[in-house]
């Protein structure tokens, strides 16, 4: 690593560390810029392992042996600054240890992505940074080989998601999938279906089958789809599924957050009821 200790927050060298609190900001710069950000010891740890390379580190001098550890004898910049300047730079205290600039991998393609699965979970639109990291925490721990994102769906990569997921969207690949109905090539439906998986939506629906009878007859590839927190699936990927699935609810409470939703069904699949 080179050392590379800055006391002024306006350096140009720190421009991929510069308002990471503007949301909409970062949303669009940092895809188009190639980067994302990593936070944390473990977070970076975990995006090292994954292959995917750093681009610089910005940390504190306390943070400096564990940022060694990780980072070795990688050519790769370590700004040393004040806390204070971290602060102004980032928008927030940095009290994690360390913020790296990553280089951000190119996506794969969906048919590489399912290659290789057998339970897959699709998010649909899902806006908050945080439910698409706890999906993902979930998808990792709970057994799913893949997980497919639409368009509008957020960021992976976006640092709160990361964060949330505790760097498991670095164990499990993913990868975004086109609109269901494209108005050229195929569709999210087409390309499931030409890697043989059975397409499950998670709704509410008069016609919904139970969580743990789908379960009970899985079949041998499984798209899980969840919609986003307000309105759920639309009616596209409604129209798109072969089964509705529903979690069989009490209490009075109808669903779940989408986090949730997705560990319960994940774990129903690893443990259909039997008989």
């Amino acid at each position: 690593m080179i050392l590379q200790p800055i006391d002024d927050p306006a350096d140009e060298r720190l421009a991929d560390y510069r308002d990471l609190t503007d949301v909409a900001l970062r949303r669009v710069s940092e895809p188009e810029r190639g980067l994302y950000m990593a936070e944390s010891a473990k977070v970076l740890g975990r995006a090292l392992a994954a292959g995917h390379a750093p681009r610089s580190v910005l940390t504190a001098r306390k943070w400096l042996p564990d940022v060694e550890r990780l980072v070795g004898d990688r050519d790769v910049p370590v700004y040393v600054v004040p806390d204070e300047v971290a602060e102004q730079v980032t928008g927030f205290a940095v009290h994690r240890g360390m913020l790296a600039a990553m280089q951000r991998p190119e996506p794969p393609a969906v048919a590489e992505v399912l290659a290789h699965a057998r339970t897959v979970l699709v998010l649909e639109d899902i806006v908050d940074h945080t439910n698409v990291g706890a999906a993902f925490r979930a998808a990792a721990g709970l057994g799913a080989d893949a997980v497919l994102v639409t368009p509008r769906c957020a960021d992976p990569l976006y640092r709160r998601s990361v964060r949330v997921s505790m760097g498991t969207v670095f164990q499990v690949p993913w990868t975004r999938l086109p609109e269901w109905a494209p108005r050229e090539g195929a569709g999210a439906r087409e390309l499931l279906t030409a890697s043989g998986f059975h397409l499950a939506a998670m709704a509410l629906a008069d016609d919904a089958v139970p969580l743990d009878a789908f379960a009970a007859r899985r079949p041998e590839r499984v798209a899980f789809a969840m919609g986003s927190e307000g309105d759920g699936l639309s009616r596209r990927a409604l129209a798109a599924a072969d089964t509705v699935v529903t979690i069989p609810m009490a209490g009075g409470v109808d669903s779940l957050n989408v986090a949730s939703a997705a560990a319960v069904a994940l774990w129903a699949l690893q443990h259909p009821p039997a008989g």
